[in-house]
Protein backbone atom coordinates (compact mmCIF):
# COMPACT_ATOMS: atom_id res chain seq x y z
CA UNK A 1 0.00 0.00 0.00
CA UNK A 2 1.04 3.19 -1.13
CA UNK A 3 2.23 6.05 1.82
CA UNK A 4 -1.15 8.54 1.56
CA UNK A 5 1.89 11.71 1.52
CA UNK A 6 4.32 10.71 -0.49
CA UNK A 7 8.04 11.01 0.85
CA UNK A 8 9.35 14.54 0.91
CA UNK A 9 6.13 16.51 1.06
CA UNK A 10 4.85 15.67 5.02
CA UNK A 11 3.67 18.84 5.84
CA UNK A 12 4.66 21.07 3.31
CA UNK A 13 2.40 23.39 1.59
CA UNK A 14 3.46 23.28 -2.60
CA UNK A 15 3.07 25.94 -4.59
CA UNK A 16 1.66 24.64 -8.15
CA UNK A 17 2.28 27.59 -10.45
CA UNK A 18 -0.16 27.79 -13.76
CA UNK A 19 1.96 29.17 -16.57
CA UNK A 20 1.65 29.65 -19.87
CA UNK A 21 4.52 28.32 -22.00
CA UNK A 22 5.43 25.70 -18.94
CA UNK A 23 8.55 24.23 -20.85
CA UNK A 24 10.10 27.73 -20.77
CA UNK A 25 9.75 28.77 -17.18
CA UNK A 26 11.06 25.42 -16.41
CA UNK A 27 14.37 26.43 -18.53
CA UNK A 28 13.93 29.59 -16.61
CA UNK A 29 14.19 28.34 -13.19
CA UNK A 30 16.96 26.19 -13.98
CA UNK A 31 19.28 29.39 -14.89
CA UNK A 32 17.78 31.53 -12.87
CA UNK A 33 17.34 29.69 -9.68
CA UNK A 34 19.42 26.31 -10.69
CA UNK A 35 15.82 24.60 -9.57
CA UNK A 36 16.26 20.56 -10.62
CA UNK A 37 13.97 18.98 -12.55
CA UNK A 38 12.50 15.55 -11.01
CA UNK A 39 9.83 14.47 -13.55
CA UNK A 40 7.77 16.20 -16.29
CA UNK A 41 4.36 15.07 -18.39
CA UNK A 42 4.59 16.17 -21.61
CA UNK A 43 1.08 16.09 -22.82
CA UNK A 44 0.15 15.02 -26.97
CA UNK A 45 -0.58 18.41 -27.50
CA UNK A 46 3.25 19.98 -26.35
CA UNK A 47 1.71 21.59 -23.49
CA UNK A 48 3.15 20.08 -19.74
CA UNK A 49 0.68 18.59 -17.92
CA UNK A 50 2.31 18.42 -14.59
CA UNK A 51 6.48 19.17 -13.96
CA UNK A 52 8.21 18.75 -10.81
CA UNK A 53 10.92 20.98 -9.77
CA UNK A 54 13.30 21.44 -6.65
CA UNK A 55 14.53 25.13 -6.06
CA UNK A 56 17.00 24.96 -3.29
CA UNK A 57 15.42 21.52 -1.90
CA UNK A 58 11.73 22.85 -2.06
CA UNK A 59 9.48 20.89 -4.13
CA UNK A 60 7.45 23.34 -6.75
CA UNK A 61 5.27 22.04 -9.16
CA UNK A 62 3.97 23.83 -12.49
CA UNK A 63 1.92 23.03 -15.74
CA UNK A 64 0.52 24.98 -18.05
CA UNK A 65 -2.79 26.74 -17.82
CA UNK A 66 -5.46 24.20 -18.53
CA UNK A 67 -8.47 25.66 -20.52
CA UNK A 68 -10.78 22.76 -19.11
CA UNK A 69 -10.46 22.17 -15.23
CA UNK A 70 -13.43 23.56 -12.97
CA UNK A 71 -12.67 27.01 -11.54
CA UNK A 72 -10.14 27.49 -14.55
CA UNK A 73 -6.47 28.38 -12.98
CA UNK A 74 -4.92 30.63 -14.66
CA UNK A 75 -1.09 32.25 -15.36
CA UNK A 76 -0.89 35.74 -13.48
CA UNK A 77 -0.09 37.16 -16.70
CA UNK A 78 -3.84 36.19 -18.16
CA UNK A 79 -4.98 37.61 -14.48
CA UNK A 80 -3.14 41.16 -14.86
CA UNK A 81 -1.43 40.10 -11.72
CA UNK A 82 -1.03 37.51 -8.88
CA UNK A 83 -2.39 37.02 -5.41
CA UNK A 84 0.42 35.29 -4.50
CA UNK A 85 4.37 36.54 -3.40
CA UNK A 86 6.56 33.12 -3.51
CA UNK A 87 9.24 33.82 -0.39
CA UNK A 88 12.50 32.47 -0.25
CA UNK A 89 15.65 32.47 1.85
CA UNK A 90 19.32 31.65 0.33
CA UNK A 91 22.65 32.11 0.41
CA UNK A 92 23.03 35.34 -1.21
CA UNK A 93 19.88 37.57 -2.08
CA UNK A 94 22.65 39.83 -4.46
CA UNK A 95 23.82 37.11 -6.60
CA UNK A 96 20.64 35.17 -7.16
CA UNK A 97 18.86 38.37 -8.13
CA UNK A 98 21.74 39.32 -10.34
CA UNK A 99 21.52 35.61 -11.80
CA UNK A 100 17.41 35.95 -11.97
CA UNK A 101 17.47 39.34 -13.45
CA UNK A 102 20.19 38.10 -16.42
CA UNK A 103 18.21 35.02 -17.02
CA UNK A 104 14.90 37.55 -17.68
CA UNK A 105 13.54 38.42 -14.54
CA UNK A 106 11.86 41.87 -13.71
CA UNK A 107 13.96 43.35 -10.22
CA UNK A 108 10.66 44.84 -8.99
CA UNK A 109 12.44 46.13 -5.49
CA UNK A 110 16.47 45.74 -5.49
CA UNK A 111 18.53 44.01 -2.28
CA UNK A 112 18.31 46.39 0.37
CA UNK A 113 18.96 45.55 4.24
CA UNK A 114 15.44 45.28 6.07
CA UNK A 115 14.65 46.23 9.39
CA UNK A 116 13.50 43.37 10.41
CA UNK A 117 17.15 41.65 10.01
CA UNK A 118 16.60 40.74 6.42
CA UNK A 119 18.59 42.15 3.19
CA UNK A 120 15.55 41.42 0.64
CA UNK A 121 14.57 41.63 -3.07
CA UNK A 122 11.18 41.23 -4.74
CA UNK A 123 11.40 40.07 -8.36
CA UNK A 124 8.66 39.10 -11.17
CA UNK A 125 9.57 36.19 -13.28
CA UNK A 126 8.61 36.28 -16.98
CA UNK A 127 5.43 34.19 -16.38
CA UNK A 128 4.53 36.89 -14.16
CA UNK A 129 4.89 34.88 -10.65
CA UNK A 130 6.42 37.22 -7.82
CA UNK A 131 9.31 36.48 -5.64
CA UNK A 132 10.07 37.68 -2.57
CA UNK A 133 13.87 36.47 -1.99
CA UNK A 134 16.17 36.80 1.24
CA UNK A 135 18.81 36.50 2.90
CA UNK A 136 18.78 36.43 6.87
CA UNK A 137 21.31 38.80 8.41
CA UNK A 138 20.62 38.91 12.17
CA UNK A 139 18.08 37.65 14.59
CA UNK A 140 16.09 40.09 15.64
CA UNK A 141 13.28 39.90 18.79
CA UNK A 142 9.77 41.04 17.44
CA UNK A 143 10.16 44.37 19.95
CA UNK A 144 13.68 45.12 18.20
CA UNK A 145 12.06 44.44 15.00
CA UNK A 146 9.13 47.33 16.25
CA UNK A 147 11.74 49.47 17.41
CA UNK A 148 13.79 49.69 14.29
CA UNK A 149 10.33 50.21 12.04
CA UNK A 150 9.51 53.21 13.99
CA UNK A 151 13.43 53.96 13.73
CA UNK A 152 14.21 53.98 17.37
Amino acid sequence: MADPIPAGTEGRVIPYLMIQGASKAIDFYKEAFGAEERYRMDMPDGSIGHADLLINGAPVYLADAPEDVPGRPRDPNQLGGTSVLLHQYVEDVDALVARAEAAGATVLRPSEDQFYGDRAATIQDPFGHLWSLHTHLRDMSPEEMEAAMDGS
